[in-house]
């Protein structure tokens, strides 16, 4: 297949709609075999404006008298098996270099009027070439927040010289948004949807699906507006120029999504270290507000180099792991950070995002719980007696996969399956239930110990999946928590092992029932409070000291 990519941007390779467009045509290659694609920049051909002399009618038929770079367009354009015209939309319409171009397609038709009636327009000419099999699809960005209602008079010039319906369209508004490099994430899935446009297309069409997909703002509107007027960098109310560093303080701002308000206002502060700069950004119930005079009390305040952040904001560094190496510092209110993407995200604050495997399925995660239910079964059910406790724990163990059914499997869970399945078939032996009950102690607390000399501590395999999944392990702050957590369970659990034996050859088996249900609740507790304090220590920069 013959693809003609018509760029017909005056940026010419810095043009946002060539993004979409190579997008698209990256997916439609993947499905298509033996693929050519020609890109055709009209920014750097000599394209002259069309006299209206007719000489292409009637002096040399077919030819234009002009002699530039348009009969070469031409006859790529009667080669070519699909014609993608790449284009921004300027004044409602295509720019003025392609509006050239097709004026100058007038040698492409014959001077005789058509008898054909396709039901538009009053009147037309038939065509010179063949054409007929020719594929054609339109792709476009413009800088409203919305392409809808924008493309009229564009889908009208089409109709008429392609035929209504007889071309494909991406039109996607916010094109600006492609150029920013802090934005990326957004924009680099936008760009996954139309990579997936081209695979379908190449199938035989588009599906709803993806056209829905494709047709869902970037942001919202007033988050889009907000960050379009910031971009200028000129203030609304003075209209004097505004420090780079403010104009990207408002963007970012902009970018706060007030659909997370939880009903608490905050005073986001940043303190730009190496410009000595400070501003303070207020997040409450009705959006963002930027002040420069500091006149807030902050309830979260970052400390970074200007240069840093913006990094950060290009996904050129990662955020969590510039704060485990102290490049910046954060005090007050670590929520804020910990709950980012939910602030300053794109998505719905309420709505959970499942992402899907290849056949779209979606993705299971793991839960604690797996591991949880063969272990605590184990002790209640042992000390009812060798082979009844063993009974009821190997019964368990063998639904646990059925019962979880809808959450992934891991190793924890397998080994924890098969360490209580092997304990059970020796208790069934012995019926001694208090060596059975400490060895499962003293199992279970070397199984967390056992796990922190790998990368993913016990609990992390848990819990990183709210945390980005395995980009949690570049987090510093997550993996110092995770691993001191592991480490602290485990030696509960080995001492567990050492006063449930003593305790219990002393005839106080009140005691361990009491201590070993007030003390797993109690590390419970300092888990849940040592992994929002300590983060937050670390962050502060105290904990470099």
């Amino acid at each position: 297949m013959k693809i003609l990519l018509i760029n017909g941007s005056p940026k010419g390779k810095m043009s946002n709609s060539l993004r979409l467009a190579n997008a698209f045509i990256d997916g439609l290659s993947a499905e298509t075999k033996e693929v050519t694609v020609e890109e055709l920049d009209l920014s750097a051909l000599k394209i002259a404006s069309c006299k209206g002399c007719f000489s292409c009618w009637t002096k040399t038929p077919g030819e234009c008298c002009i002699k530039d770079d348009m009969q070469m367009i031409i006859e790529k354009q009667v080669e070519a098996d699909m014609i993608v015209w790449s284009f921004p939309l300027y004044y409602f319409n295509v720019p003025g270099l392609l509006k050239n171009m097709i004026d100058r397609q007038l040698p492409m038709s014959l001077p005789f009027m058509s008898k054909d009636d396709n039901g538009y327009g009053s009147g037309g000419h038939d065509a010179r070439y063949d054409m007929s099999g020719t594929k054609h699809v339109l792709i476009s960005t413009c800088g409203f927040y919305s392409s809808e209602g924008n493309y009229d008079s564009v889908k009208q010039m089409f109709d008429h010289f392609l035929g209504r319906g007889k071309y494909e369209t991406i039109f996607c508004g916010q094109g600006e948004l492609f150029r920013i490099k802090e934005l990326s994430a957004r924009t680099d899935e936008y760009l996954s949807y139309v990579r997936d446009a081209g695979c379908e297309y190449a199938r035989g069409g588009i599906s709803e699906d993806t056209r829905d997909r494709l047709s869902t703002l970037l942001y919202p509107r007033e988050v889009f507006e907000e960050m379009a007027d910031a971009s200028w960098g000129i203030s609304r109310e003075s209209g004097e120029k505004e420090d780079a560093d403010l104009i990207f303080t408002r963007q970012m701002a902009a970018l706060y999504n007030k659909g997370a308000y939880d009903g608490k206002d905050r005073v986001l502060q940043m303190h730009y270290t190496d410009l000595d700069k400070t501003y303070q950004i207020l997040l409450g119930k009705d959006g963002s507000k930027v002040y420069t005079d500091k006149s807030l009390t902050a309830t979260t305040c970052i400390e970074t180099p200007f240069d840093v952040w913006k990094s950060i904001s290009r996904n050129e560094i990662n955020g969590a792991e510039a704060l485990g190496k102290h490049m910046y510092t954060v005090t007050g209110d670590f929520s804020l950070m910990i709950n980012w993407d939910k602030f300053f995200g794109s998505g719905d604050p309420g709505k959970t995002s499942q992402k899907k495997n290849a056949d779209g399925e979606e993705l299971k995660k793991p839960l604690m719980t797996t591991m949880l239910i063969a272990w605590i079964t184990f002790w209640f059910a042992i000390p009812l007696g060798g082979k009844t406790g063993a009974l009821i724990t190997l019964a368990v163990c063998a639904f646990i996969p059925i019962i979880m059914r809808k959450h992934k499997i891991v190793i924890w869970d397998r080994l924890s399956i098969a360490a209580v399945s092997v304990l059970s078939l020796v208790a069934s032996f012995n019926e001694n239930s208090c060596l059975i009950s400490c060895l499962g102690y003293l199992v279970f607390g070397l199984m967390w110990l056992f796990s922190c000399v790998f990368k993913e501590p016990l609990c992390s395999t848990y819990v990183k999946y709210n945390y980005g999944g395995d980009a949690a392990y570049k987090n510093p702050l997550f993996m110092k928590t995770n691993y001191i957590l592991a480490a602290c369970w485990g030696v509960l659990y080995v001492l567990t092992t050492i006063w449930t034996w003593f305790l219990r050859s002393s005839g106080l088996e009140l005691w361990v029932q009491i201590v070993n249900y007030i003390v797993p609740a109690l590390m419970g507790i300092f888990t849940v409070w040592f992994e929002k304090w300590y983060p937050a220590y670390l962050a502060s920069g105290k904990g470099a000291k």
